[in-house]
């Protein structure tokens, strides 16, 4: 593997800072897509700089939709062309053709993003970036010192943000996964379970467990939350216990443990805090409020940026979804959080009466307006109605604060 970390030029002294025309603030999953998507796009000639305060990354796991070929195919765990869902009224499997799942670890994303760095000629700033300064311009980044460490044309930040104002829901996807082996073909790896909503639910949200299979042995088996509040490591592991056990799985050994969370908030996110830094990853917008999904939106907002720049454009990427989307959102999000509709009644409606493909592109936020209409008249209408309104009241009136 290319060396991509490296201490940066003159970090940490304003006469030795680095001069560019985009500095990549943060490297994570956005940084890394956004770095292959340039070298895929040809950009040639920028002065790059990734600026990032550690040369270790942490290993997660994506899941995303795609069509039958992907720029990731040679990397790709394992993709599935149809995937089972557990519902209130038992198992249903979707074919998703010409559609997969498909699932992709971060270590060789990281990889081709390291390749392409070095490609592209991107010097890379092992510093944290505690501020930064648009005066219209250019940017300037200085760490916690307040030494300045770089100046940029332009900085894509894909740090973690706050929204720019409170929402009136407030929900997290949280989660922890087990990548395990068994001793015996127990999986089947021709299909993935999407959402097992059999698991015991909790009070205000909803639950379900995953299993991604890459083989007749091995697999990430997941439990997921979608609420307000996180567990502590007891309450997932139980939870995980619990699911194998249902699965009716014996002799599995862990061999890897992730977790993580994910907001899920119809809360708005500021995706260009000034004339030149622009925000990426979730707090660019590219988490869908009502699933957690990102992957997919960051690869668009990637590949957008690419093209712009490879035309001599601005690296500006249009919102990751449409408002009408949003809006969608904050109503499921107020419908399951009041008590209105359950979640895994609304998601197997959801799936069962529409066409899967229909389904995921809605998910991807990439529906025209008809296809919506559909899929929100196989909704349970009275209650979402009831919350659509209520989310009407509360936008204009009190209740704008989020419950929490």
């Amino acid at each position: 593997m290319p060396l991509l970390f490296r201490s940066g030029a003159g970090a940490g002294s304003d006469n030795g800072a680095v001069d560019v025309d985009l500095a990549l603030i943060g490297f994570g999953g956005a940084t890394s897509l956004l770095l292959t998507a340039l070298d895929r796009h040809g950009v040639r000639g920028l002065r790059i700089a990734v600026v990032d305060p550690s040369p270790t990354r942490a290993h997660r796991t994506w899941a995303f939709w795609t069509g039958p070929a992907d720029d990731l195919d040679p990397v790709l765990d394992a993709a599935w062309p149809a995937v089972d869902l557990y519902g209130p009224s038992g198992l249903r499997r979707l074919d998703l053709g010409p559609m997969r799942y498909a699932m992709v670890r971060s270590d060789p994303v990281f990889d081709l993003a390291a390749e392409a760095a070095q490609r592209l000629r991107a010097e890379v700033v092992v510093a944290q970036a505690a501020s930064l300064t648009d005066d219209g311009t250019s940017v300037t980044v200085r760490d916690p010192t307040g030494a300045l460490i770089v100046r940029s044309k332009w900085a894509l930040d894909s740090r973690p943000a706050r929204p720019a104002r409170p929402g009136r829901t407030f929900w997290l996807q949280h989660f922890r996964g087990w990548w395990v082996r068994a001793d015996s073909d127990v999986f089947d790896p021709a299909s993935a379970i999407l959402m097992d909503f059999r698991t015991p639910q909790p009070e205000r949200g909803v639950s379900f467990g995953y299993v991604l299979p890459t083989g007749p042995r091995t697999a990430l088996i997941e439990y997921t939350e979608f609420s307000p509040e996180r567990l502590d490591d007891d309450g997932y592991d139980g939870a995980l216990r619990a699911y194998e056990k249902l699965l009716g799985l014996k002799n599995v050994t862990v061999t890897q443990v992730e977790d993580g969370a994910i907001p899920m908030t119809d809360a708005p996110f500021d995706r260009r805090p000034s004339a030149r830094v622009v925000r990426l990853g979730t707090a660019g917008g590219a988490t869908r409020p009502s699933t957690g999904y990102t992957f997919s939106a960051m690869r668009r907002q990637a590949d957008q940026i690419a093209a712009s720049l490879a035309g001599g454009g601005a690296p500006v990427p249009a919102a990751a979804y449409p408002r009408r989307h949003l809006w969608m959102d904050a109503v499921a999000l107020r419908a399951w959080d009041r008590g209105l509709v359950g979640a895994p009644a609304f998601f197997e409606r959801l799936f069962t009466r529409n066409p899967p493909g229909r389904v995921l592109r809605f998910l991807d936020g990439l529906t025209t307006p008809g296809e919506e209409a559909a899929l929100m008249a196989s909704t349970p209408l009275v209650p979402m109605t009831r919350a659509a309104a209520g989310d009407l009241v509360a936008r204009f009136g009190r209740g704008s604060l989020p419950r929490r």
